[in-house]
Protein backbone atom coordinates (compact mmCIF):
# COMPACT_ATOMS: atom_id res chain seq x y z
CA UNK A 1 0.00 0.00 0.00
CA UNK A 2 1.01 3.62 -0.35
CA UNK A 3 4.66 4.47 -0.69
CA UNK A 4 5.82 0.94 -1.49
CA UNK A 5 2.63 -0.62 -2.84
CA UNK A 6 4.30 -1.49 -6.12
CA UNK A 7 7.05 -3.57 -4.49
CA UNK A 8 7.32 -7.30 -3.84
CA UNK A 9 9.87 -9.56 -2.16
CA UNK A 10 12.70 -9.53 -4.75
CA UNK A 11 16.17 -8.31 -3.77
CA UNK A 12 15.72 -5.18 -5.89
CA UNK A 13 12.29 -4.49 -4.39
CA UNK A 14 13.54 -4.99 -0.83
CA UNK A 15 16.42 -2.58 -1.46
CA UNK A 16 14.09 -0.04 -3.07
CA UNK A 17 11.78 -0.31 -0.07
CA UNK A 18 14.64 0.58 2.27
CA UNK A 19 15.81 3.41 0.00
CA UNK A 20 12.37 5.02 -0.17
CA UNK A 21 11.75 4.71 3.54
CA UNK A 22 15.22 6.11 4.31
CA UNK A 23 14.47 9.13 2.13
CA UNK A 24 11.20 9.75 3.96
CA UNK A 25 12.94 9.32 7.32
CA UNK A 26 15.58 11.85 6.31
CA UNK A 27 12.89 14.33 5.28
CA UNK A 28 11.27 13.95 8.69
CA UNK A 29 14.63 14.38 10.43
CA UNK A 30 15.37 17.49 8.34
CA UNK A 31 12.20 19.03 9.77
CA UNK A 32 13.12 18.10 13.34
CA UNK A 33 10.82 15.10 13.69
CA UNK A 34 12.12 11.85 15.18
CA UNK A 35 10.97 9.00 12.94
CA UNK A 36 11.00 5.42 14.18
CA UNK A 37 10.85 3.30 11.06
CA UNK A 38 10.13 -0.39 11.55
CA UNK A 39 10.73 -2.50 8.48
CA UNK A 40 12.15 -5.78 7.33
CA UNK A 41 15.51 -4.85 5.89
CA UNK A 42 17.30 -8.09 5.10
CA UNK A 43 20.39 -6.76 3.31
CA UNK A 44 23.25 -5.06 5.09
CA UNK A 45 24.17 -2.94 2.05
CA UNK A 46 20.70 -1.35 1.91
CA UNK A 47 20.88 -0.49 5.61
CA UNK A 48 24.37 0.93 5.12
CA UNK A 49 23.05 3.09 2.27
CA UNK A 50 20.23 4.36 4.51
CA UNK A 51 22.79 5.27 7.18
CA UNK A 52 25.00 7.03 4.62
CA UNK A 53 22.04 9.09 3.39
CA UNK A 54 21.46 10.36 6.93
CA UNK A 55 25.14 10.96 7.65
CA UNK A 56 25.44 13.00 4.43
CA UNK A 57 22.51 15.14 5.59
CA UNK A 58 24.00 15.46 9.11
CA UNK A 59 20.96 13.88 10.74
CA UNK A 60 21.12 11.09 13.33
CA UNK A 61 20.59 7.47 12.35
CA UNK A 62 20.30 4.64 14.85
CA UNK A 63 19.95 1.04 13.75
CA UNK A 64 17.91 -1.13 16.10
CA UNK A 65 18.18 -4.86 15.42
CA UNK A 66 15.11 -6.72 16.65
CA UNK A 67 16.78 -10.12 16.84
CA UNK A 68 13.84 -12.52 16.96
CA UNK A 69 14.20 -16.23 16.16
CA UNK A 70 12.37 -17.22 12.98
CA UNK A 71 10.26 -19.72 14.93
CA UNK A 72 8.87 -16.89 17.04
CA UNK A 73 8.28 -14.75 13.94
CA UNK A 74 6.24 -17.60 12.47
CA UNK A 75 4.19 -17.96 15.66
CA UNK A 76 3.37 -14.24 15.60
CA UNK A 77 2.54 -14.12 11.86
CA UNK A 78 -1.10 -13.02 11.79
CA UNK A 79 -1.08 -12.65 7.98
CA UNK A 80 0.13 -16.21 7.33
CA UNK A 81 3.00 -15.04 5.14
CA UNK A 82 5.52 -17.51 6.56
CA UNK A 83 3.14 -20.41 5.88
CA UNK A 84 2.66 -19.17 2.31
CA UNK A 85 6.44 -18.87 1.86
CA UNK A 86 7.01 -22.37 3.23
CA UNK A 87 4.33 -23.66 0.82
CA UNK A 88 6.15 -21.99 -2.08
CA UNK A 89 3.41 -19.43 -2.69
CA UNK A 90 5.75 -16.51 -1.93
CA UNK A 91 9.27 -16.51 -3.34
CA UNK A 92 12.23 -14.59 -1.93
CA UNK A 93 10.83 -14.46 1.60
CA UNK A 94 13.34 -13.39 4.23
CA UNK A 95 14.42 -16.26 6.44
CA UNK A 96 12.73 -18.93 4.33
CA UNK A 97 14.26 -18.94 0.86
CA UNK A 98 16.13 -15.64 1.09
CA UNK A 99 18.81 -14.67 3.60
CA UNK A 100 18.81 -12.16 6.41
CA UNK A 101 22.13 -10.40 6.92
CA UNK A 102 22.31 -9.43 10.57
CA UNK A 103 23.72 -5.98 11.32
CA UNK A 104 27.44 -5.87 12.00
CA UNK A 105 27.20 -3.00 14.49
CA UNK A 106 23.65 -1.92 15.30
CA UNK A 107 23.38 0.76 17.96
CA UNK A 108 20.84 -1.42 19.80
CA UNK A 109 20.04 -5.13 19.67
CA UNK A 110 16.74 -6.29 21.14
CA UNK A 111 16.06 -9.94 21.93
CA UNK A 112 12.94 -11.59 23.38
CA UNK A 113 14.75 -12.10 26.68
CA UNK A 114 14.96 -8.31 27.12
CA UNK A 115 11.32 -8.29 28.18
CA UNK A 116 7.98 -7.27 26.76
CA UNK A 117 7.28 -4.52 24.23
CA UNK A 118 7.13 -1.84 26.93
CA UNK A 119 10.60 -2.73 28.20
CA UNK A 120 11.99 -2.75 24.68
CA UNK A 121 10.36 0.61 23.92
CA UNK A 122 12.12 2.06 26.97
CA UNK A 123 15.45 0.74 25.64
CA UNK A 124 14.81 2.52 22.33
CA UNK A 125 13.85 5.75 24.12
CA UNK A 126 17.03 5.53 26.18
CA UNK A 127 19.03 5.16 22.94
CA UNK A 128 17.42 8.31 21.55
CA UNK A 129 17.98 10.29 24.76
Amino acid sequence: MGLNGDLGFSVDDRNENVRRVAEVGRLFADSGVVALIPLVSPYRAARDNARALHVAASVPFFEVFVDTPIELCEQRDVKGLYAKARAGEIKGFTGIDDPYEAPAAAELRLVPEDGDADVMAQLVIRLLG
